[in-house]
């Protein structure tokens, strides 16, 4: 594929300490567009210092703003990719040697993620597969949300994936993902996507105590099921955290409904 085909885009807001590794690590060849959200920081001069076209709107959302970024997309191909991810060399050098046949419309692409120091190969974090390259136009965008606390696809603004308009296929290279820099940052990162999960879960407090009878075997499975044991102590960390996630959105949804009530 040539590299002048593919155009890619990344979502910001502060993301000066990450937006120039991010594009460096692109085919330097390709156009990059740089959606930003008002960054207070030096992030949209430091895009453009890596000859990236950075537009500036306001924050609308995880699902709208990549809707609206991937629109100025001219090429025929697009990439998604976040400010905290680096494209690899050998994901670099798959996309060069890639020549989609014309049924193939879009490639997940597996996500390697750092978590203190380490990449981490269980718990459900790898593969990782998300759709990041599709033709531009064929893939729309949705959030989605536990179905545990009600929800379903589309009824929210995060963990927003893309649906192709057609069929997929799979790179084997990964994109590599420094998200975790610290427990702190990770914590962080669990309150406000709970709290933001909360607004559009439907959760009863019958849905919220089914959420939590289910934790433990939720950590089980992800622990020995999904091999992360094998990561040690950041296995069973991370195999816990994600075992509340439900049931913490659940319980902050249920709460946040009983005081609208009152």
């Amino acid at each position: 594929m040539r590299s002048a085909d593919i155009t890619f885009v990344v979502l910001t807001r502060n993301e000066a300490a990450n937006i120039s590794a991010c594009l460096n690590s692109l085919l330097p060849e390709s156009p990059k567009i740089v959606y930003d959200a008002g960054s207070e920081d030096a992030t949209v001069s430091a895009a453009q210092a890596c000859g990236a076209t950075v537009y500036v709107e306001p924050w609308q959302g995880f699902v709208r703003a990549r809707a609206a970024a991937a629109a100025h997309v001219t090429t025929p191909w697009t990439f998604m990719i976040d400010a905290d991810e680096r494209l690899t060399a050998e994901l670099r050098y798959e996309l060069h040697a890639l020549n989609p046949p014309p049924s193939v419309v879009a490639y997940t692409v597996p996500r390697r993620n750092w978590f203190l120091k380490k990449w981490i190969r269980g718990a459900g974090w790898w593969p990782d597969r998300l759709v990041r390259l599709f033709r531009s136009g064929k893939a729309r965008v949705v959030g989605q949300i536990s179905a545990q606390g009600g929800g379903r696809l589309g009824d929210t603004d995060i963990h927003e994936r893309w649906i192709p308009d057609g069929a997929g296929a799979a790179l084997q290279a990964p994109i590599d993902h420094f998200s975790y820099p610290s427990l702190d940052a990770y914590r962080k990162k669990f309150a406000e996507y709970t709290k933001l999960e909360s607004r559009h879960l439907v959760a009863t407090p019958a849905r919220a105590a089914a959420a939590w009878g289910i934790v433990p075997i939720r950590f089980l499975w992800l622990l020995f099921g999904r091999r992360g044991i094998f990561d040690g102590w950041r296995g069973v960390y991370i195999s816990g955290a994600s075992a509340l996630y439900p049931a913490v959105a659940a319980t902050k949804s249920w709460r946040l409904r009983s005081q609208m009530w009152k």
